[in-house]
């Protein structure tokens, strides 16, 4: 592979997302004790809120993002989102209580939800012959974002550095990746935008026969679940093992890591093995394969085990949780694509991303619900039930596809 700048851009691009996304979710117990809204005494549903409603506002900019990137192309509003993400999650380590929270986690997932639709488009255009390949390894650049933001926090938590300057340091991150998309182009190496369509006559056409295809809603329940299941993980791992185990934040951002790392490796050995027949295979395997080992998280308690064993247990658990999680949104969303030739490429990536996300929001926030009254551990028992779900569909559209070529 030659990397080139904007396979750089779009490497930063999915990092600094992923910073910016999971840096509050590491902090949100440390953030609870000094705003008032303590994970240990009902205040889960409080942090999941926090989450459902960056959500929500995702999920209206990605409603718009298609018509945007029609007209502006998808390198310029790209780097924007970034910027603003970045700016909005900076000012967040200024708040004074929870309800400033509120404004700025809107501004912060309006950003990412232009972000989550234009991310994997940018990358389709880069690569428009391996696209399969190219997505995956792009996305598994989220991990490495993950990885750095857990282990980075965790680690400046640990040592006693207040909050408030671990998120000042995410959004400056964002805030510098977007220079990678915004900086001017080289005559000799501009980046190859789509045809634009200024007006909205074709964007409105192209929704139309999206909307009517019945294969894609069916996909559509695919992202939602998937969605829900990978970001519970990465969402509530951290205060999963700081209020189940009593681990440190170092120990538990690297329970955080271990996902990420398993989500590196998984989508980079996805992105090899990942050809245009075999991809409903890879993720019906994964689905299915990573039931188990979130089955074993919800049921393992401090008993069972000494501390010299418990934590490495754990950490395998959540890396395997990561290699199994890491194809559902990436490598449905291609899968979709190949499928639904006919259709707007760029429409469907943005309607897959803009229904995956509220699946985020909508698990997170259950989760979080069911933590207060069951505790975490209890509560975990929804990722297994989403998988289980998630397989179900790609079981079904692999024998409908079946029956339709026999």
């Amino acid at each position: 592979m030659t990397v080139r700048r904007y396979d750089l851009a779009s490497y930063c691009g999915f990092s600094a997302y992923a910073l910016c996304s999971l840096v509050i979710p590491v902090l949100l117990v440390a953030m609870g004790r000094d705003l008032n809204f303590p994970l240990d005494r009902g205040g889960m549903s409080w942090g999941g809120l926090l989450h459902l409603i960056r959500c929500l506002a995702m999920m209206l900019a990605l409603m718009v993002c298609g018509a945007v990137a029609g007209r502006f192309g998808n390198r310029v509003p790209l780097g924007d989102s970034i910027l603003l993400m970045g700016a909005s999650i900076f000012c967040c380590a200024f708040v004074p209580g929870y309800g400033w929270l509120i404004p700025l986690m809107l501004a912060a997932g309006f950003a990412e939800g232009i972000c989550e639709g234009l991310a994997t488009p940018f990358v389709q255009f880069l690569h428009p012959d391996t696209p399969e390949k190219h997505v995956n390894i792009a996305h598994s650049f989220w991990s490495v974002g993950i990885g750095v933001c857990v282990l980075a926090a965790g680690a400046l938590l640990s040592c006693e550095v207040p909050w408030r300057i671990v998120l000042a340091g995410a959004g400056l991150c964002g805030i510098l990746a977007s220079l990678l998309f915004l900086w001017r182009e080289s005559p000799g190496g501009r980046y190859p935008e789509p045809r634009r369509h200024p007006g909205t006559g074709t964007f409105r056409r192209d929704s139309a026969a999206i909307f009517r295809t019945p294969r894609f809603w069916l996909y559509c329940g695919g992202m939602f679940t998937g969605a829900g299941a990978e970001f519970c993980l990465t969402f509530w791992s951290a205060a999963f093992l700081q209020l189940t185990f009593g681990a440190a934040p170092l120990t538990a951002g690297l329970g955080t890591a271990a996902i990420a790392l398993g989500m590196f490796a998984g989508r980079n050995l996805f992105a090899r093995i990942a050809t245009g027949n075999n991809l409903p295979v890879i993720l019906l395997a994964s689905s299915l394969g990573t039931i188990p080992p979130t089955l074993a998280l919800a049921g393992l308690n401090a008993d069972m085990f000494a501390p010299p064993i418990l934590f490495p247990a754990l950490m395998i658990l959540l890396f395997l949780c990561g290699v199994g999680i890491a194809p559902y949104w990436p490598t449905l969303q291609v899968y979709g694509v190949k499928r639904l030739p006919e259709l707007n490429p760029t429409l469907l990536y943005i309607y897959f991303s803009a229904v995956g996300v509220p699946g985020c929001g909508f698990f997170t926030w259950l989760l979080g619900i069911l933590g207060d009254r069951y505790q975490l551990r209890g509560a975990l028992l929804v990722i297994p039930f989403t998988l289980f779900i998630y397989a179900a569909i790609i079981a079904v559209d692999l024998l409908s596809a079946r029956r339709k070529r026999q």
